[in-house]
């Protein structure tokens, strides 16, 4: 709920640039503990993943360890109890149909929340804020 006198509050500006302002947010899906089970970075990993067809190309594109992205993959799908990837030394590694369902999912969700997120930004901040030192009347 956004406070009545935060939507209320207007300032007259005269004379100083308006600029317009965005909101920045990020989501995690993340379990009872907060220990992140999605978020943008294992996205990344999948995304890399289903591109490359490799863990290792996915580690040095994202300058991260071997261990590290394979850990990050290992606590999703030992939480949400399924495999998201396959790794096959033949055929590569792969995303699952889970995997690409997740993927999909938090790309959906994500969309989403940004919608709502800018939609109470407009809410309270309108579409412009003055900048540069002006002052109030």
């Amino acid at each position: 709920m956004i406070p009545q006198e935060a939507v209320n509050c207007s300032w007259r500006w005269r004379g100083i640039n308006m600029a317009l302002l965005k909101l920045r947010s990020r989501q995690w899906v993340v379990d009872e503990h907060d220990r992140i089970i999605m978020g943008e970075g294992r996205k990344e990993i999948l995304e890399t993943i289903e591109r490359t067809g490799s863990i290792n190309q996915t580690s040095k594109a994202m300058k991260m360890s071997y261990k590290g992205v394979w850990s990050k993959i290992k606590v999703t799908e030992e939480y949400l109890n399924m495999n998201i990837v396959h790794a096959d030394r033949k055929m590569g590694t792969r995303l699952t149909k889970e995997g690409k369902d997740l993927l999909k999912k938090y790309s959906v969700l994500k969309e989403q929340c940004l919608k709502a997120d800018n939609r109470c930004f407009k809410n309270v901040f309108g579409d412009k804020w003055p900048t540069h030192g002006g002052e109030k009347e």
